[in-house]
C-alpha cells in the first residue's frame, strides 16, 4: 500500500475532490439511498480501470449480470474485459440443497469463499462490491459481519485492491461498525425538493491521512455517467489580470460612472421589471464584445431568442456576436439547476471559453430555481469572489417588487456583495411614464451622484442630463424645484414636463 498514489475514480469532479482520487490499496465505502448514484459510480470506477489496461471485478450481490451490462451500456460503456461475478441468489443456482434446517452461515460461507476464490483468480486491482447489504443479511449479527468484512478487507489489502464497497443501511442512519473499518466514506444524498428535479449531492464523511474538499458538493447522474461540481472556493483561484476600464460608449452613461466600469469587479443592476435593466446589460455585453471579449450571459427568465430579439429593436447588434461565438447565452432550466452546477458553468466560461465579462439575468431566478437551498447569498459570494479574482466584470440584476410608488423593494438584498449599484426608477411627468437612472455605490473610484433620464428606443440607449428640476424621484414622491415648466434632454430629443 501507498497513501501517496491515488487512483482515478473516473469522475473528474470527484477526483478534484479527492484531490486526484482514491489513496491506492484502501477499502472506501460508499454510502447513499437506492437511486443515489452508487452502482454509477462503482461503473465509473471499473470503466476507468479498463481504460488504463488494469485487472478489474465487480462483485454483484443484488443484480445480476444482464442488468449490470444494461445499465452500463445506458452510458455508452462496455464491461467487455472486466470480471463479474455475481452471487446466486437461490439454492437451485447455488447447486446446493438445504433442509429447514440448514444455517445461514452455511450459505455465507459459501458465498464468502466463492468470492475469494474469484479474487485470488483475477488478481484485481480494482474491485466493487454492489452492495453489502446481502452480506449482512447472511451474517445475521453484527460481529459476524464485521469479522467477515475485516477478512476482505485483509485478503484485498494481500492483493494490492483498491476496493469500493457499495450500501445502503436500511435504518437510514450511517453503518458506524463499518466506517470504522474503510479507509474511507462517501456519502451520496438525494434530496426530493418540493418542485423540479431532484437534487444530488455527496460529501467525503472521512479519507485518512490525506487531504481532500470538505463540505457538500452537487452533482447530476446523465448518460455517460456522473457529473461531479466541487464546491468553489475562490481563495483557491486566484490570476494575476491587468486592469482594465469599460465604457459603454454612451458619454453620459460614462460619465454617471466616473468613466465606465472595470474589470474585476460585479456591478448590481436594480430596479422594477421593464425599467431597462437587462437591455443596460445586454449594452455592456456588446460593448465588451466589439472590443474584443468574451462574454458569457446566463439567462433564468427570458428566452435566449427573445432576448436577442429585443436587443435588435434597440439597435444592440448582440446576435452577429453570439453567432460569432464572441458571446454565448445561456438559457437555463430554472427547476433543476443547483448552485453548485451553476458555478461549474460560470467557472467553464471563465477557463474554458476565456469569458471576460459575466451576466446574470437575474438573481431572483437564481434564488427562484433553487427555494428550499440554504445559503444561496454565501455561494453567490463565494462565486463573485472567484469572478473578481479572475478579472472578470460581472454584471448582476434585480428586479425590485412593484412599478411606482415608495413601498417598491429588492426581494433580495445583495447591494453588499456588489462593487457597484446602479439603479433604476420610473418616474411620472407631463402625462407620460420616465425612466431614471443613477449610481448609489462604486467601490473602485468615484462616481457621479446625479439622477439622469434614461430612455429606450430604436436608437438603443441614450442618456439625459442631471434631472435638476426634480425632487424625489427616487421615493416616488416627484416633486418641482420651483420652475412651472422644465425641460431636459432624453434620448438626444427635448422634452417638455408640465409641472404642477
Amino acid at each position: 500500500m501507498a497513501s501517496d498514489q491515488r487512483v482515478s475514480s473516473g469522475v473528474t469532479g470527484l477526483d478534484d475532490v479527492l484531490h486526484g482520487g482514491f489513496p491506492a490499496g484502501y477499502m472506501f465505502l460508499i454510502e447513499g439511498t437506492p437511486g443515489s448514484g452508487k452502482t454509477t459510480l462503482g461503473l465509473h470506477f471499473i470503466v476507468d480501470g479498463l481504460r488504463r489496461n488494469e485487472s478489474t471485478l465487480y462483485v454483484l450481490l443484488t443484480e445480476n449480470v444482464a442488468e449490470l451490462k444494461h445499465v452500463a451500456a445506458q452510458h455508452g460503456w462496455s464491461l467487455e474485459g472486466a470480471h463479474l461475478h455475481a452471487v446466486p441468489h437461490s439454492q437451485s443456482e447455488s447447486g446446493q440443497s438445504y433442509t429447514i434446517l440448514h444455517p445461514a452461515e452455511a450459505e455465507l460461507d459459501e458465498v464468502f469463499e466463492a468470492i475469494l476464490q474469484t479474487l485470488e483468480k483475477t488478481k484485481a486491482k480494482r474491485v466493487v462490491f454492489d452492495s453489502l447489504s446481502e452480506l449482512r443479511y447472511l451474517a445475521q449479527d453484527s460481529l459476524r459481519y464485521r469479522r467477515l468484512i475485516l477478512t476482505l478487507k485483509d485478503r484485498l489489502v494481500e492483493h494490492g485492491a483498491t476496493t469500493l464497497l457499495l450500501d445502503y443501511p436500511e435504518s437510514g442512519k450511517p453503518d458506524h461498525q463499518l466506517e470504522t473499518i474503510c479507509h474511507g466514506v462517501l456519502r451520496f444524498e438525494q434530496l426530493a425538493p418540493e418542485y423540479g428535479s431532484e437534487r444530488r449531492r455527496l460529501i467525503v464523511r472521512k479519507l485518512r491521512g490525506v487531504e481532500y474538499r470538505s463540505g457538500f458538493h452537487d452533482f447530476n447522474i446523465r448518460r455517460g455517467g456522473l457529473e461531479v461540481y466541487p464546491r468553489l472556493k475562490a481563495m483557491e483561484h486566484h490570476a494575476p489580470f491587468a486592469p482594465k476600464r469599460v465604457t459603454l460608449g454612451v458619454q453620459e452613461m460614462d460619465t454617471l460612472l466616473g468613466g465606465g466600469l472595470d474589470r474585476g469587479t460585479s456591478t448590481l443592476i436594480i430596479g422594477p421589471a421593464g425599467v431597462g435593466k437587462s437591455s443596460l446589460a445586454g449594452h455592456y455585453a456588446y460593448a465588451n464584445a466589439e472590443a474584443g471579449d468574451k462574454v458569457a450571459m446566463f439567462l433564468f427568465e427570458e428566452v435566449a431568442s427573445t432576448f436577442l430579439n429585443r436587443t435588435e429593436g434597440l439597435d444592440i447588434g448582440l446576435r452577429r456576436h453570439v453567432e460569432s461565438g464572441q458571446v454565448t447565452v445561456c438559457q437555463l432550466n430554472s427547476a433543476s439547476v443547483s448552485p453548485g452546477e451553476f458555478a461549474a458553468l460560470v467557472r467553464d466560461s471563465v477557463e474554458h471559453q476565456d469569458a471576460k465579462t459575466v451576466v446574470i439575468d437575474s438573481i431572483n431566478g437564481y434564488f427562484s430555481a433553487m427555494p428550499q437551498e440554504h445559503f444561496l447569498s454565501a455561494h453567490l459570494h463565494e462565486l463573485l469572489t472567484y469572478l473578481n479574482q479572475q478579472g472578470v466584470m460581472t454584471l448582476l440584476i434585480v428586479s425590485q417588487h412593484g412599478v411606482l410608488g415608495p413601498t417598491m423593494i429588492a426581494p433580495i438584498d445583495i447591494s453588499y456583495l456588489a462593487d457597484s449599484v446602479v439603479l433604476l426608477r420610473f418616474f411620472e411627468s407631463g402625462g407620460s411614464v420616465h425612466q431614471a437612472i443613477s449610481v448609489l455605490k462604486k467601490r473602485s473610484g468615484p462616481h457621479e451622484r446625479t439622477i439622469r433620464e434614461f430612455f429606450l428606443g430604436p436608437k438603443g440607449i441614450r442618456v439625459g442630463r442631471p434631472l435638476k428640476e426634480f425632487r424625489g424621484i427616487l421615493t416616488g414622491n416627484l416633486l418641482s424645484t420651483g420652475a412651472e415648466r422644465g425641460s431636459h434632454r432624453g434620448g438626444g430629443e427635448e422634452v417638455t414636463h408640465e409641472l404642477s
